[in-house]
């Protein structure tokens, strides 16, 4: 039988597929097909989860405690692992009762706007942005007011810019540091700055520090409610263990929050999932409480992947890229290579471009339409060394 068009509701029709997810599928689908692509896109580690963590898992299999629900909040003794590890790694005191376990990061930041935003609430969120961010605003009724940043500004919002945008419907701002898609990480100093700025005028803060742990040169993480204790209480903290552990497909994350957000969290997660799975829970209790060795190794390498992509991109005539001080990703300015021949053909966007890279030499990038930053693109240097080396080079020897 056939649905009709007018059967989908308004809401799944207005909601934009995840660019990332989609560009990364048809990468793995073209080398699945024996295409020799090299995937830029994926915003996940290519390490393998640290053998004790899988460890963990193995033994939880075996436990039939694990075969049961468990509370809608997350296992008891995660909760309690979370908020230690919290305060160790941020310097944040968090009770677990403030602690929510989630369906991965992306579930937690869905769920910190449906306890938060009503229908025309404002939600300040600087640009560029993870493509998440805006359908999940648009997802609980909210209306998302893109804040525009600058390469020469290092992609970091100020004070300034926030004010001009804030309106009498303002109700949140999303911060991210390190942030995706930029790599750019935020100073103590501007941190506390925009802290203050929020709590004097009574606005929310949803944090992601998903990228904690994934710090380079002389960049430090700092946790905006643990610098700028006077928005404590109206900071949502979204985090979890993917990037950190290696652990995208174990989807399992967190959100931190006052002790009311986080009891409208829990009911309304009991509904959508019930729990997250056991034993991804077990594991990531592992993780979150176990060495840290394993994650350094990790960041190592992601550091040396970061200096090379960042110089071979330099060499590309007609891209500029700066120095990504976090996460796992460049964010290059290409419109230099936009109205450009390029093999016969050319590009007037960076979406256009993403499509004649994939045509002609076989990269994958993200554009940074995506992200709300048309004429830049989003490459991950989470994959292997010769991996990268390769398709910066088909890119060098394109724009050449």
């Amino acid at each position: 039988m056939m649905t009709s068009p007018h059967s989908i509701s308004q809401r799944a029709l207005g909601v934009a597929e995840s660019a990332t997810l989609a560009i990364s599928a048809k990468a793995k689908a073209l080398r699945a097909a024996g295409e020799p692509v090299i995937g830029f896109g994926a915003g996940e580690p290519d390490f393998p989860t640290p053998g004790y963590i899988v460890d963990a898992a193995r033994v939880a299999v075996d436990d039939p405690a694990t075969y049961r629900y468990t509370p809608a909040a997350g296992l008891p003794a995660l909760r309690e692992g979370v908020a230690a590890k919290t305060e160790r790694d941020s310097g944040f005191p968090v009770d677990p009762s403030q602690v929510m376990i989630t369906n991965g990061g992306k579930q937690a930041v869905y769920l910190a706007f449906q306890a938060l935003i009503d229908p025309g609430d404002e939600v300040l969120l600087p640009a560029p942005y993870w493509v998440t961010y805006p359908e999940a605003i648009r997802l609980a009724d909210g209306v998302p007011v893109a804040v525009a940043t600058s390469d020469e500004a290092g992609f970091q919002v100020t004070v300034e810019q926030l004010e001009a945008a804030t309106t009498n419907r303002t109700k949140a701002l999303v911060f991210v540091s390190p942030s995706n898609p930029t790599g750019a990480v935020y100073d103590r100093e501007r941190m506390v700055e925009i802290g203050r700025w929020a709590a004097d005028r009574g606005i929310w803060i949803i944090t992601d520090e998903i990228y904690e742990h994934l710090i380079y040169g002389d960049a430090v993480f700092h946790s905006m409610p643990a610098v700028a204790p006077e928005i404590a209480g109206r900071t949502i903290v979204v985090n979890g263990v993917a990037k950190t552990f290696a652990m995208t497909g174990w989807r399992v994350g967190w959100l931190i929050a006052p002790a009311n957000v986080t009891a409208a969290g829990i009911r309304l997660q009991s509904h959508i999932s019930s729990n997250v799975a056991n034993i991804s829970q077990r594991a990531a209790l592992a993780a979150v409480t176990g060495p840290m060795d394993a994650v350094e190794e990790m960041r190592v390498a992601f550091d040396r992947r970061r200096r090379t992509m960042v110089r071979l991109l330099n060499e590309v005539p007609g891209i500029q890229c700066g120095e990504p001080r976090g996460a796992f990703y460049a964010f290059p300015n290409l419109t230099g290579l936009l109205g450009r021949d390029l093999a016969g053909r050319s590009a007037e966007t960076t979406m256009d471009l993403a499509a004649l890279l994939l045509d002609e030499i076989k990269i994958a990038i993200i554009p940074g339409e995506a992200f709300g930053a048309p004429g830049y693109a989003r490459l991950s240097f989470a994959l292997a060394d010769e991996d990268l080396e390769e398709g910066l080079s088909r890119l060098i020897r394109l724009a050449t």
